[in-house]
């Protein structure tokens, strides 16, 4: 009986090397003992020793390669002794990867995918919690994954929260994060980690005005964040709530909705021709049988814009979210509220501001219950740019405000930067003012709150430019 000692319980190249050696001596694999750490080495056999292997090679498919290097990361005790018998078996059977109802491929397939779910699972439950330090805020998280993965999805954070300085406490491994480079640290306990920070609040406020019970499946949701992630989640302390409630909520906006709720649009008449409309209603009425590009087909309906048709700021967004393609209203979500929070901060009045998009359906990913946000495509931002062009015909406002990269594309016709050109007012060739600046929803993206807060005085910021040229503009006339 030979033994194998490897470093850590994610030595792949320890076991790559010397699972090489063990098979070019052909050692089968019933008398390899693997260990990990010095776990009692000595008791299982006689240490194998590496650099003995003769001069010899031969090849297995690189699709193995791959597949045991996230194999290797599953808590499973005989993993390493499972790949090594795989292994033997590729040397003389080269396609048995590709036989489904083999029972070692099949259990390190399913293996590799338990890895993988674990890796998706970390980057969906991760919480940071703000630490203050000598050197500046420090966010900490605490996750508990069910394989060795903390190395894996690492990178993930790294590109999302690049500006930050976190850690990622774990019982076996720690991951920190400089704004430079990925270092890893021994394993911590719980209690290393904060228990709470003064931004789970807003996050908490955020998480309960995103939360649909029209939508609610309580066995899907559950799968998708099994109950043991929930006592790390700030938002934790309302999902029991939010399934309570879920019901009779459901019931009160289902009594809200008109009594003859419009049809589905694949339902409509496509035959209806277009009329000529100078007014918002009518075009309005025209933009629901629109067919111009896809986007109709899984959208619940068109949200058009809103607000008087003497307006004298036309504010233009990206599309309709989640919650404005069911209301039918644009900007009544989470970025809604923002914006009308700016805009008073800033001197603007609401009352008098039309507010529509750039695109009039809502694009989206299904992923479960959930419906994701995609960013509308140039032929979409082109299909849809004439009704733009009706809007501002009719409400002819003094200023155009296009809040983000697909409104700034639609009201200027080709691909704007935000940053080159924000801060001004911009007069087109129509003779069309406008002034550009981000999305609200980029602000609540932002998981810095420092940086939130910044971004957040400089979007007023940009406001006010459009308070003050309204006031000049009036002053002139």
């Amino acid at each position: 009986m030979l033994s194998v000692e490897l470093e850590s319980e994610t030595d792949f190249n320890g076991w790559r090397r010397h699972a090489r050696g063990l098979a070019l001596n052909d050692v089968p694999s019933s008398n390899v003992v693997w260990t990990v750490g010095g776990a009692q080495a000595e008791l299982l056999g006689d240490a194998f020793d590496v650099e003995a292997i003769p001069q010899r090679h031969f090849s297995v498919p690189k699709e193995f390669i791959e597949l045991a290097e996230i194999t290797v990361l599953h808590r499973n005790p005989e993993r390493f002794a499972l790949l090594y018998r795989l292994l033997l078996r590729l040397r003389d059977e080269h396609a048995l990867l590709d036989n489904a109802v083999d029972a070692d491929v099949a259990e390190v397939r399913a293996m590799a995918r338990a890895v993988r779910r674990d890796e998706h699972k970390m980057h969906a439950f991760v919480r940071f919690r703000e630490v203050a330090t000598e050197q500046g805020p420090h966010f900490v998280a605490w996750f508990e994954p069910a394989h060795h993965i903390a190395e894996l999805a690492a990178p993930f954070f790294a590109e999302r929260f690049a500006d930050m300085n976190w850690s990622i406490l774990t019982p076996d491994r720690c991951v920190h994060w400089d704004k430079q480079a990925l270092s890893f640290t021994a394993g911590a306990a719980q209690l290393d980690a904060p228990s709470e920070d003064r931004l789970e609040d807003i996050w908490r406020s955020y998480y309960a005005s995103i939360f649909n019970p029209a939508r609610l499946k309580v066995k899907a949701m559950q799968t998708e964040m099994p109950k043991k992630y929930w006592r790390n989640l700030p938002e934790a302390s309302l999902i029991k709530p939010l399934i309570s409630a879920a019901e009779r909520t459901a019931t009160a906006m289902i009594e809200a909705a008109p009594e003859e709720p419009a049809r589905p649009l694949q339902q409509r008449d496509m035959t209806m021709s277009r009329q000529s409309h100078d007014s918002l209603s009518g075009i309005h009425s025209e933009a629901e049988h629109c067919r111009d590009c896809p986007l109709w087909e899984n959208a619940t309906q068109t949200v058009f814009g809103e607000g008087p048709q003497n307006a004298t700021v036309m504010l233009v967004g990206e599309q309709p979210g989640d919650k404005e393609d069911l209301a039918g209203k644009p900007f009544v979500g989470p970025a809604g509220q923002m914006l009308d929070r700016a805009l008073a901060e800033a001197g603007v009045d609401r009352r008098k501001t039309y507010i529509t998009n750039a695109v009039k359906h809502f694009k989206f990913v299904q992923r479960g219950k959930m419906r994701l946000h995609q960013k509308p495509a140039t032929p979409e931002i082109r299909a849809c740019r004439q009704w733009y062009e009706r809007e501002l015909k009719i409400i002819r406002p003094e200023l155009v405000v296009a809040l983000g990269a697909t409104a700034a594309q639609s009201v200027f016709g080709k691909l704007t930067p935000i940053n080159k050109n924000r801060g001004r007012v911009i007069e087109l060739d129509d003779g069309t003012h406008v002034l550009v600046t981000v999305h609200p929803s980029y602000l609540l993206r932002l998981p810095d709150e420092d940086a939130r807060r910044t971004e957040y005085e400089r979007f007023v910021d940009d406001l006010k430019i459009a308070a003050r040229y309204l006031k000049q503009h009036s002053h002139a006339a």
